[in-house]
């Protein structure tokens, strides 16, 4: 019975991707295609955080390399776009996986500050390569054609996005299953006790680097191509710590619950502001003494990043996904 549930949900959620293009603007679907590319950056967090344990605040730094993966072959090269998405996941993955042998001998908050110099040492690289990488202007990508006559480019990279989205859910739902998946766990639990256990602590957390960071550079490569540009400014350093604070938000070991913590990284940013004006505007009609707030205040999108991460911690402390779990649970006693 629960796994026909399973279905049900997997079913309904491809319907709802599939119609909901066609039931909002073209600008909307490509913010929600901005949305399965940061679900796909947090696929591969998931696999390296929520399952193995390695907290990780570099990936901007792994998106950003397969971003100008991407902008470099497509510009210089004459690479079709879609085409250079693979690559820009294999040549992320490849820096994480080289990556992931110097962090064999950090764990916790040393592990983090390492891959968070990561993050700092991507976008000054390029700005240090001048014109070969477009420096701090950046380099500006070709505007997209759809090749179905009945889709606008939008529309037609939401579908392009969500499907590899798609994919890449399945094989990380694979590759987490048996073997492999038990030592990431016991990796994460207990690192010597895996050790003790057979686990080669080698193997499994440079290859969790390197799968991980191949997610990253892949949704690096669909965000330029949905953006037309890759300049240093589009990966600063909040958003490693953005996409660490989403995975949180859905749950560090659940691949659907990334969905949550993609729209929050997508939406939270963009309207931050709005939100924290109705706030204040409904606190004013009750007569709080709220003062005025200009929602353009910078510091006003940090405030509501910190509150929402509250509410969630406080309401579900393991994430959107923990939540739901939990409220199923109790829906089954009833």
């Amino acid at each position: 019975m629960r796994d026909a549930a399973r279905w049900v949900g997997y079913a309904v959620l491809l319907v709802v991707i599939a119609v909901l293009p066609f039931l909002v603007s073209d600008f909307r679907a490509s913010q929600f295609a901005l949305v399965g590319v940061f679900a796909i950056a947090l696929i591969g967090l998931s696999i390296l955080t929520g399952y193995t344990g390695q907290i990780s605040l570099g990936h901007g730094g792994f998106m950003a390399i397969g971003a100008y993966t991407t902008a470099i072959l497509s510009t210089t090269y004459g690479l079709n776009d879609l085409l250079t998405v693979p690559i820009g996941g294999v040549v992320a993955g490849i820096v994480g996986f080289l990556f992931g042998f110097p962090a064999l001998r950090l764990a916790g908050v040393y592990l983090a500050l390492a891959t968070f110099a990561l993050a700092v040492i991507v976008p000054s690289v390029a700005i240090a390569l001048g014109d070969r990488a477009g420096g701090t202007a950046g380099i500006i990508l070709d505007l997209p054609t759809s090749p179905i006559g009945a889709l606008s480019p939008d529309r037609w990279l939401y579908y392009v996005t969500w499907a590899i989205a798609i994919v890449l859910f399945v094989v990380a739902v694979l590759f987490v299953r048996g073997r492999r998946g038990r030592a990431l766990r016991a990796i994460r639990e207990n690192e010597l006790a895996a050790v003790a256990g057979g686990v080669n602590l080698t193997h499994y957390k440079t290859l969790a680097f390197g799968v991980s960071a191949f997610y990253a550079g892949v949704a690096g490569s669909l965000y330029a191509i949905l953006n037309f540009i890759v300049a240093p400014g589009a990966f600063p350093i909040t958003l490693s710590i953005l996409l660490l604070a989403g995975l949180v938000i859905g749950g560090a070991g659940s691949f659907l619950g990334v969905l949550a913590g993609a729209a929050f990284v997508q939406f939270v940013p963009l309207y931050a502001g709005d939100v924290m004006g109705r706030v204040t505007d409904a606190a004013q009609a009750v007569r709080l003494p709220v003062g005025d707030v200009d929602p353009t205040t910078p510091g006003v999108p940090s405030v509501v990043y910190g509150l929402i991460l509250l509410v969630v911690l406080f309401a579900a402390p393991n994430g959107v996904a923990g939540l739901v779990r939990r409220l199923r649970g109790k829906l089954r006693i009833f």
